[in-house]
Formats: C-alpha cells, structure tokens, sequence
C-alpha cells in the first residue's frame, strides 16, 4: 500500500509493519506481557459516544489550542519515545522538525536516540523534555542542566515506571542495547532491505544521553536500571519542583489522589497515561480514569492524556472528558516507520483531517468550546 491510500493510522502501522525489522518493530509496537492494557487504551476510546449538534456554522473550525503561554495548531503534540531511531533510522529528528513545522509539542525522551540539545535544535522552541528520574542523582541533575541549558521552557517528569515492565516481545527477540546480530536478526535484516541499508548509514541506535553510563550495558534490562529508580518519591518531586524553574509536568497520573498531590506541590500540569501499556500490564485505559481525575483537580492544573489515541475523534473524546491537551506517540511513529519525513507527514494529515471532521460532525466550530455537553452519556464522578 502506498502512502497516499493510507486512511488511517492502522494502515501506517501495516506498511511500517512490513518495512522493519521484527525485533525493532515489536520495541516500538510491543506492551507489557499479554498487551492486554495496551488494547483495552485503543479499545476504550471507541466506547466513549458524542452526540452531533446540526444547523450550525462549521465551514471554519478552529483547532488551536493555548497552553502553557503557547498556542499550537492542533490540540495534540508528539509523545516521548526512547530508542526511536531503531524504528525508523532518524526518527526523533523527523518527528522533531515536523513538529515545528506544524506548530505542535514535541516531547524528547532522556531515552531517546538523539540528544537532548540536538532535539531542542530541531523543535526549535517546541521542544518539551521529558525526565526520567536515576538512582543516581547526579545523573539526574546533569540532564536537567542540559535541558535548561537548551532552553527547554516544559519538563515532563516521568512518574509511572518505578520497576521495568515485563515486555515478553522484547525477551523473545532477545534485545539488546546496542543490538546484537545474530542469525535470526540477520534474517530479519535481509527481509527488510530498506530499513537495513538507511540503518546502516547511520549507525546502531543507542541511548544517546546516557551513552557514557551505558558502555557497561549488556541487555535493556541494564538500560532500564540506568533510566529509572523505585525510590522516587513525593519528597523527590517537590525538590524537581523547587530546581526546575519552567513549566512543570508529571507523567503517568491514573489515581485522583496522586493528581491532587501534583496541584498541591505547584506542578503545572499532569499526564493521564499509562506509559501506553508498555511497562504496566494492569490498571484502568487513560481514558476511563480521565473523569475522576477531572473532577478531583477542578482546574488547577492543565490536564493532558496519552495512551490509545489513534483517531481524531479520540481528541475530542479526551476533551469533552477533561483533558486539556493530549499527546499521540506510537500514532506517529507508525507513520515515521511507514515511510520516514513522507509517512510522518501522512500520520500528521490523517490525524489533522480526522479532527476537523469530527468537529464538524460534531457541530462544534472550536475545539475549545468541546466539553462536558457533547457526551451522549454523562461522564462518571467520584
């Protein structure tokens, strides 16, 4: 299937699907164990209903959005993906310049492929950095000085990966940080002849911020010991809080207590999410936890949700359940792997043209005025 005869985003993960590597596809693709909260994300989104209002002007719609003292050209940004470069050979940097292009967010991941200060570059001031927080804190502190140093204005703190999730994609391809060529990934390359020849003018992809502290490195489990800490704490957030002088965010809320705590501790915004079912094999779709954690906050903070979205309407969905904001990762990267700047561009179209029908067919001029109003079912409250 060509690009252009791509209607959907499902349709880009099938192309991308036969142009990688198994071992690469399924590090971007995979969830945790059974993948069972993975698909309940997608899956959940389709049950929550809008009901259309006619006879209303909708020959123009207005998508923008105003967050965080920026307004953007859609209601959704590019959610941070470490290792993104092994789907498709440059990929952060793509998805970089194609989120300033269209005047979007874009998330670099501590664990992406490409570092920090070359993705700030490239978003060139749509840039947000998202932080994992490391057992060692001079790791932690010294990526916080780059970020600032890059003039990142928003720090995502990732808060919903105190453990390394059990991912039995990647244990039964055997991955490796740096990869490793063995006979099965040879044959892998040579079916996928394309991403093979652009890798390898390239180079492998690794952890470019961490490269240093991951020479010693002999499995991703390793990587992940590096990346994350179980002893992160409210006490360690309010000192982040305190250091970081921009806009704050934390990463991974599904619980109306925990989000509450972040309002009381003056972050400046939570992510609904999941991790999109990548590293937790259990707990409620973003989507379904979104309503009570609406309600608790109440407006004093900004609400943004990732984890599922892969329509346009999912926007809207979010939106009328209280989310201010959202953030669709694997959506475009399937594009990326699709078919590199050219795919990206088809995933952003996609989604861009599913979101100004949905509000037309919605009869709703602008995104903003989406709320409470256009559910067919009242939302549920704590």
């Amino acid at each position: 299937m060509a690009l252009d005869r791509a209607a959907c985003i499902d349709d880009l993960r099938r192309i991308a699907k036969r142009r990688i590597p198994r071992f690469a596809f399924d590090l971007v693709d995979g969830g945790a164990e059974s993948e069972c909260n993975l698909r309940r994300n997608i899956s959940a989104f389709e049950e929550v209903e809008l009901t259309p209002r006619y006879m209303t002007d909708v020959g123009r719609v207005d998508m923008t959005v105003s967050i965080f003292g920026k307004i953007y050209a859609t209601p959704f940004g590019m959610a941070p993906i470490g290792m993104l470069n092994a789907f498709w050979p440059e990929a952060d940097l793509i998805l970089a310049r194609m989120c300033k292009r269209e005047n979007i967010p874009y998330v670099a991941s501590s664990a992406a492929s490409t570092t920090l200060e070359r993705l700030a570059k490239a978003a060139d001031g749509n840039g947000w950095f998202q932080l994992y927080v490391s057992g060692d804190d001079t790791v932690t502190q010294g990526l916080i000085d780059r970020a600032e140093a890059a003039q990142y204005e928003v720090m995502m703190v990732t808060a919903d990966v105190p453990a390394a999730g059990k991912r039995d994609r990647d244990i039964r391809n055997k991955l490796a940080v740096p990869f490793r060529v063995t006979p099965e990934v040879l044959l892998q390359l040579a079916m996928t002849p394309r991403w093979t020849l652009t890798s390898l003018s390239h180079g492998k992809p690794n952890i470019a911020n961490y490269a240093d502290l991951l020479k010693a490195a002999t499995s991703y489990a390793d990587v992940q010991k590096t990346l994350i800490t179980p002893s992160f704490t409210w006490d360690d957030l309010k000192r982040l809080r305190d250091r970081w002088k921009g806009t704050l965010l934390v990463k991974g809320i599904l619980h109306p207590d925990d989000a509450l705590k972040c309002a009381k501790l003056g972050c400046d915004g939570i992510v609904v999410s999941n991790h999109g079912g990548r590293q937790v094999a259990f707990g409620p779709p973003t989507i379904e936890a979104l309503p009570a954690i609406a309600d608790a906050v109440g407006g004093r903070l900004k609400i943004l949700l990732d984890s599922g979205i892969r329509r346009g309407a999912d926007v809207l969905r979010a939106k009328a359940l209280g989310a201010d904001f959202t953030l669709a990762g694997r959506a475009l990267a399937f594009g990326v792997g699709a078919g590199g700047r050219d795919g990206a561009e088809r995933a952003m179209q996609i989604l861009t043209l599913e979101l100004e029908r949905a509000l037309g067919q919605l009869g709703t001029a602008a995104f903003a005025d989406v709320g409470p109003d256009a559910l067919s079912r009242p939302r549920a409250t704590t």
